[in-house]
């Protein structure tokens, strides 16, 4: 019996989130926004907390300061079910930030900005996961690879070591800010779930019809789940190909969707459930945890999700 279900390895940095007439003008201009709030952010964190709202057990490795920030994320992860007992806290670090300037939602035309302050989100190294850890783990889960640039050069590492310990991978590697989308032949060798959007997985195939893209990763790693936002979702594994719809809720903030369908659907894989079921609770995750602002608020319960399917 492994201690964990699932060991995140991932950065940790909060939310901010201005919602309303949020594009700034300069010159000393001061402008009221209609709310703000401070919740739990980043990919990693979003995603731990979906699946131990699920029932899986999930330990969280990372590191943050021992500053105001750090804390708040730490304490709230815990309040959540996720073990941070291997978060490596520095006192003389700070944590990460990440602004979201929040529009009001229209299908059509809803859209956000994120400034984000790194902190030390990249100081995560392969090096601090040791075998004893990932030994307490069935699996192993990876996000945000672009912003942990100290995890990139080894993760391929990284997963072999885990895949010898009896682990299965997954990873998300969420948008490339220098958009040159480089190094994934070697990594996604050793990767047994691939989690893009659409706009990644076309990103990093470099074809723009999405079927092609996903045929094209679906040749590279065990399964590829491909998020399509109000589409739903499209998966590939051997021999199959397959999509389904969203469910239809009302949308308040769509912030961590992403990560809620990551929970959702490496559940059912772990269950071992068909590729169809599993991708549809990762649809229902998604699509319930942005009926709530913030990315964790609105995730969802195994028996809340079930319902939906």
């Amino acid at each position: 019996m492994n201690k964990y279900d699932i060991l995140v390895a991932g950065e940790i940095n909060p939310d901010l989130i201005l919602s309303g007439n949020v594009i700034p003008e300069f010159g000393q201009v001061e402008k009221l926004v209609e709310t703000s709030s401070l919740t739990i952010g980043s990919s990693s964190a979003i995603f731990a907390c979906g699946a131990a709202r699920l029932g899986l057990k999930v330990a969280f490795i990372g590191v943050c300061g021992d500053d105001v920030f750090g804390r708040f994320m730490l304490e709230e992860m815990q309040k959540r079910g996720v073990d941070v007992s291997h978060v490596i806290v520095r006192a003389d670090g700070q944590t990460g930030l990440s602004v979201i300037l929040n529009q009001p939602f229209d299908v059509a035309q809803g859209d956000r900005a994120i400034l984000t302050h790194l902190g030390l989100m990249a100081e995560l190294r392969t090096s601090d996961i040791p075998d004893s850890l990932l030994n307490q783990a069935r699996h192993l889960h990876v996000a945000s690879y672009f912003l942990q640039t100290k995890l990139q050069t080894d993760l391929p590492d990284l997963f072999r070591r885990a895949h010898s310990l009896g682990l299965t991978t997954s990873l998300d590697t969420n948008y490339d800010p220098s958009e040159k989308w480089q190094g994934f032949d070697e990594l996604l060798s050793v990767t047994n779930i691939f989690l893009p959007n659409s706009t990644e997985a076309k990103s990093l195939t470099g074809l723009e019809n999405i079927d092609e893209a996903a045929t094209s990763l679906g040749r590279k790693v065990e399964v590829a789940a491909i998020k399509l936002g109000a589409e739903g979702a499209l998966g590939v594994a051997p021999s199959q190909k397959l999509k389904v719809p969203s469910i239809s809720v009302n949308v308040v903030d769509t912030v961590g969707a992403g990560d809620s369908f990551d929970a959702g659907f490496i559940y059912g894989y772990l269950q071992g459930w068909s590729l169809e079921k599993s991708l549809r609770l990762g649809v229902v995750c998604g699509g319930l945890s942005t009926q709530q602002a913030g990315g964790t608020s609105g995730q969802p319960t195994l028996n809340e999700a079930l319902e939906y399917l």
